[in-house]
């Protein structure tokens, strides 16, 4: 090494020094021709050091020149472009020589005598001299020569320099020929004057000058580190093949000619272009065979060049029409655009995107550049090809964990990057995986670019917390599903507020229902600055119950949270001492933003400043704002009757008792500007006393059950929100769990041991995975009663793993089960006939379909063996694929689902992104995809506050102050509200409860139904109610199962009927048609009987009682639908489902001093010893 030292030791001999010396210098010598560098110094003061020498390869002046000239790419790019310079000088030199040439004067050598210029049409006559010499002023010679002279130094220095053993291998190749060919006549000229007006192909520079081209442009994007390059040079190839065929041919006939018709240099290239373009006109023609032979050469040659030339750029297009090519600097520096990153881009992912996206207008002028590993599949390409989308979106086949991708799809000028896991994988955990990397690498590449991450696990959304909104799927999933338990269509609900939708949708429908629904589809989740806003802003000062009930009686929205400027979190109607300030937030429900509505004042709203009308207040034809009503009068006594707490199922809002007897309409008392906390009485869901003395045991014999509140010790992974739940005082040991063993604990082995006072909710998934703990939380809420709590019963295919056991023991009330919903057996043990719901979840394994869509073909086919077995059963079912719920309760003979079927291809074929929305089991809420919820993701790009609400409204997060999710029914006793605005006055007044809409469930008669076959055909109707798919007809609930319905048997009794009924004797053919029914009913109550005997000859095997198992108990006459934020006049009917949001209680326990009474709760620790208790 150099500088090293070598201190010999006292016992070492001075030879040694010597020895090392004298191998320096040999090394020196030897050491091949190679430079040497000198390290370090000769000596020290500590003693001698041996000189250690670095040698390179750049040693003698050939290798300096090499590195210069060849090598180093930034020099040898300079000496390319001074040779590429010479060679056009030459071709110029060339055309300046033939214009200043002029055969008339006479032709010769140098000094010689001058001939005449013989100028003949003749073929056959050549005249030789005028192809040979050439006249050439002295001054053009000079400069040729210098020029020639400097190209040959060169070319020889290059050829030395480039000599690697083979001389010949040099001297024949082509562009040294051409090279000697053009400089060698010249230098020859130098020392015979003679021959200094001898003709020299000089224009055969055009083909060097070609091949320098193509070096420089490779030594050009090695200096400056280019890439993706392919595609220029070979285009730059071909232009410059083509100029030197034409510059070749032009030069060459032109010369040649000079021997025949003397053709100008215009009329040469006038000649070659039109050959070349096989136009051919013959007005121009060269006279002479040797011309004639020139053109027969450059034809040859340009038919063998051209092609291949051609075939290797359709090729780099073809592979760059594969990958995508770049998107374009200057296009993202001065236009916007997002990047999408999936592993697989399937067309409904694809639409679903495009269509949410660009449904926003301000996004219109965005462009979408995808960036996939995959090539592009045929119905995408198709797709992209419409011109909607090929100037709008661009395709990019790479990597995201590739910085030569990224930068080609210019993701640091990006507006935000949406980055999706393909949820088709069967394994989930290496899909999320890749979402990992993909997020990491953008976030490395473009730190400022906004991320938008999908991920599929809950264990894996910590990795991915610094991206700006993230999306779990089975977070969203499992909750949607728990809700929809409780809270009937919560899947539907949340999918019609995340979707983009004017409204349109069913309005040409003759079904009344259809319409009404279909219009408030069209509600989305909006916000404004309560100063910038008029449909809030006079609200000011005044409390959130207030502007939210008097806002949607005068304007129709419905306000359900606001935001403090100086708070991040979202407030979910955070109730009546929440006062609204010109700063805050206000997150609505409309059919459009107010930025889009047109403010028609009515004539009652023009009164409002000419005082009060002569009617009553709260009654006559035409009755003022309430607002108004309350700012005239001052106070007013509020209606304070069933101001306690409700359930979230049976709550009832009576009828007021001062009204007496019903002699005048009941009146409901106002909403006041600031709330009073003597008068509205917060829900003290916290105290278990009162809940158990207003709510007595129905069975003294039975202890009720002893449960704490507080959070559960143990989450199955990183990131879960806490929330406050009903928890046993001691945890479950494993064993308990179990539903279908005994143990020492207890000897239960079936769900009707057990004795549960409520129904069941059962939960079929594959397997136990940690997004199933979102399943369980909400059902277990500290604000669901006690006394409704359901029990849950897991049907797993695969038994749990500990870790999972751990987190749900604490749990009242929750068990598992392995088993599968494939055995009738298993569903028995489970308790299925005891159940109220029955959840069946998309299964992982089924993913391996090798066609996408047959990936729910299973789950479809059990669930409708399911529906056959038990129709009392209410089943909700996840699909993968949106498209594939139109099989559920499949009927391909009934004609009113055929006409749904019809409806939903005319919305398609509109532009509709809700197009499946009419699809029974769909509108009530039965069947749900969570691809549906994908575009919950894309609208955060526009609304970066809905994944925070959909959050909030799924219980996923509780935050405090904020209110969540519940539903009422309205009974009989609740319809003196008549209508939904009373509904809304009367719960904002009384409660401080918001409502969002109405869950509704209407009976008609089904035309396609036996009893009304029966009708038809005998008075003969039949033919018209064929005709009219829509006209009086009714659906099944989604829940029912179609087990008395034979389409292909109903139409033969209908034509054996046509045809009976054409004879003579009427009455015989009545009688005919009566035998014939009552067979056919035989028939159905034989296959019901059957599958009836069935079910109880396996609960009997099983030891099973059969009682309860009620078979005839379905829904088959009713359809059910959502109506969001419906209009004020909206008529209430009974059992409708009231969608409200209730203020958290939490947020109205007052503390120490005031009169509410505090109430405890336990916090649940991992360590029982630490359990303490907390004062609210």
């Amino acid at each position: 090494m150099a500088g090293t030292k070598l201190n010999p030791s006292s016992s070492e001999p001075e030879a040694v020094m010597n020895a090392a010396k004298q191998n320096t210098k040999d090394a020196n010598v030897n050491s091949c021709p190679k430079a040497a560098r000198r390290m370090g110094s000769l000596g020290s003061d500590h003693g001698p050091r041996v000189q250690v020498e670095f040698y390179v390869n750049e040693n003698t002046f050939k290798e300096r020149l090499k590195l210069f000239f060849i090598k180093n790419q930034r020099s040898s790019l300079r000496i390319r472009i001074f040779n590429f310079s010479l060679k056009v000088l030459t071709c110029l030199l060339y055309i300046l020589r033939v214009l200043l040439d002029d055969p008339m004067e006479g032709i010769g050598c140098w000094g010689c005598a001058k001939k005449n210029y013989l100028n003949t049409s003749s073929t056959d006559v050549i005249d030789w001299g005028s192809i040979f010499w050439v006249n050439r002023t002295l001054w053009l010679w000079g400069i040729q020569v210098t020029v020639a002279l400097i190209s040959f130094l060169e070319t020889m220095l290059l050829t030395y320099l480039s000599y690697k053993g083979n001389i010949w291998e040099q001297i024949f190749r082509v562009t040294f020929i051409l090279e000697m060919i053009n400089t060698v006549p010249f230098i020859i000229t130098i020392f015979w004057p003679p021959l200094r007006n001898l003709f020299i192909p000089v224009f055969l520079n055009c083909w060097l000058a070609k091949y320098v081209l193509e070096n420089m442009i490779n030594d050009l994007h090695r200096a400056i580190q280019r890439t993706q390059s392919a595609m220029f040079n070979q285009v730059l190839i071909l232009i410059c093949t083509l100029l030197c065929l034409v510059f070749t041919g032009t030069c060459g006939i032109q010369h040649l000619e000079r021997a025949g018709g003397n053709l100008s240099l215009f009329k040469s290239l006038y000649f070659c272009i039109v050959t070349f373009s096989t136009v051919g006109y013959g007005d121009v023609t060269p006279r002479i065979w040797l011309s004639q032979l020139l053109v027969v050469i450059m034809i040859c040659v340009a038919l063998v060049v051209l092609p291949l030339q051609f075939e290797e750029l359709v090729y780099l297009w073809m592979e760059r029409q594969k990958s995508g090519g770049n998107y374009s600097r200057h296009r993202a520096q001065t236009e916007k655009h997002v990047v999408l990153c999936v592993s697989s881009l399937k067309i409904d992912l694809l639409m679903d995107f495009l269509n949410e996206f660009y449904a926003h207008p301000r996004l219109q002028d965005y462009y979408v550049v995808i960036l996939c590993p995959t090539e592009m599949d045929l119905q995408v390409r198709r797709v992209l090809q419409i011109p909607l989308w090929s100037q709008r979106v661009i395709y990019l086949q790479g990597s995201a964990l590739k910085d030569q991708d990224l930068m080609r799809a210019k993701m640091d000028d990006a507006e935000a990057c949406f980055i999706l896991s393909s949820r088709n994988e069967v394994d989930r955990t290496a899909a999320d995986h890749q979402t990992i990397l993909r997020a990491w690498a953008v976030k490395d590449f473009a730190p400022n670019c906004p991320l938008y991450v999908q991920i599929l696990k809950p264990e894996n959304k910590f990795h991915v917390k610094f991206a700006d909104h993230v999306v779990c799927e089975e977070e969203f999933k499992y909750a949607m599903l728990a809700l929809n338990c409780i809270c009937p269509s919560t899947s539907t609900l949340i999918t019609l507020l995340v979707h983009t939708s004017r409204g349109q949708e069913g309005q040409q429908s003759p079904e009344q229902w259809q319409r009404m629904y279909g219009r408030c589809s069209g509600n989305e989740v909006y916000h404004i600055k309560l100063g910038d806003s008029k449909f809030f802003g006079e609200y000011e000062g005044k409390s959130f119950t207030y502007a939210s009930f008097h806002a949607h009686k005068k304007y129709g929205v419905c306000l359900i949270g606001a935001k403090r400027e100086d708070n991040k979190s979202i407030l979910l109607n955070p109730g009546p001492r929440y006062i609204m300030v010109s700063s805050d937030t206000c997150f609505y429900i409309n059919i459009t933003k107010e930025e889009n509505s047109a403010f028609i004042f009515k004539e009652e709203e023009k009164q409002k400043r000419k005082g009060l009308s002569s009617e009553g207040i709260f009654g006559g034809a035409s009755r003022l704002p309430v607002h108004s009503i309350i700012a005239s009068m001052g106070t007013v006594a509020m209606d304070l009757q069933n101001t306690e707490c409700r359930s979230s199922s049976g709550a009832t809002l009576t009828l007021p008792s001062e009204n007496g007897a019903g002699s005048r309409r009941p009146s409901i008392g106002p909403v006041l500007e600031i709330a009073d906390t003597t008068v509205i009485l917060p829900c003290d869901l916290l105290s278990d006393q009162s809940e158990d003395e207003a709510n007595p045991s129905d069975d003294d014999s039975l202890p009720a059950p002893e449960y704490v509140k507080g959070y559960p010790p143990n989450s199955p992974y990183i990131g879960s929100s806490p929330t406050l739940c009903h928890l046993l005082p001691v945890k479950a040991p494993f064993c308990c769990l179990r539903l279908d063993k005994g143990c020492r604990h207890n000897s239960f082995e079936d769900a009707k041991a057990y004795g549960f006072k409520n129904k069941l909710i059962i939960v079929s998934v594959e397997t136990a995975g940690n997004g199933l703990y979102n399943f369980i939380v909400p059902l277990r809420a500290y604000y669901r009663p006690r006394k409704e709590l359901n029990p849950i019963v897991l049907l797993l295919d695969n038994p749990p793993e500990n870790h999972f056991l751990e987190a749900i023991c604490c749990f009242p009330m929750v068990y598992f089960m392995v088993g599968c919903i494939d055995n009738l057996d298993n569903l028995l043990q489970c308790g299925i006939i005891y159940a109220d719901n029955l959840v069946v979840v998309d299964k992982e394994s089924t993913m391996s379909a090798e066609e996408d869509y047959m990936a729910d073909a299973k789950t479809i086919v059990n669930v409708q063996t399911m529906f056959r077995l038990f129709p009392s059963l209410s089943i909700i079912t996840e699909l993968t694929h949106p498209s594939n719920m139109r099989f559920m309760q499949f009927r391909a003979k009934d004609c009113y689902s055929l006409a749904l079927s019809k409806l939903e291809k005319k919305e398609r074929e509109k532009g509709s992104n809700l197009a499946f929305m009419f699809r029974l089991p769909f509108a009530a809420g039965r069947v749900f995809s969570i691809s549906m919820l994908d575009t919950l993701l894309y609208q955060s790009f526009v609304k970066d506050y809905m994944i925070p609400i959909a959050r909030l409204l799924l219980g996923l997060d509780t935050t405090p102050g904020s209110g969540y999710l519940c539903a009422m029914k309205v009974t009989e006793d609740d319809l003196w509200i008549r209508t939904y605005g009373r509904l809304f006055q009367k719960l904002c007044s009384s409660s401080a409860e918001i409502p969002i809409g109405i869950y509704r469930t209407e009976s008609h008669m089904f035309s396609t139904s036996e009893s009304q076959i029966s009708i038809n055909v005998e008075d003969g109707e039949d033919a018209k109610d064929v005709k009219d798919p829509w006209a009086g007809k009714s659906h099944r609930n989604s829940t029912s199962s179609d087990q008395s319905e034979h389409p292909l048997l109903r139409r033969k009794s209908r034509q054996w009927a046509r045809r009976l009924s054409r004879k003579g004797n009427r009455q015989a053919s009545k009688t005919d048609e009566k035998i014939n029914q009552q067979r056919q009913e035989l028939y159905h109550r034989s296959e019901r009987q059957e599958l009836s005997e069935l079910v109880k000859n396996r609960m009997q095997h099983l030891g099973l009682p059969t009682i309860g198992y009620d078979e005839m108990s379905d829904h088959q006459n009713t359809l059910s639908y959502i109506l969001i934020n419906p209009p004020p006049d909206t008529r209430l009917e009974l059992n409708d489902i009231v969608y409200l949001i209730r203020s958290d209680p939490l947020a109205n326990v007052q503390n120490g001093s005031h009169s509410q009474k505090s109430s405890s709760f336990r916090l649940f620790p991992s360590n029982e010893a630490a359990r303490s208790e907390t004062q609210l």
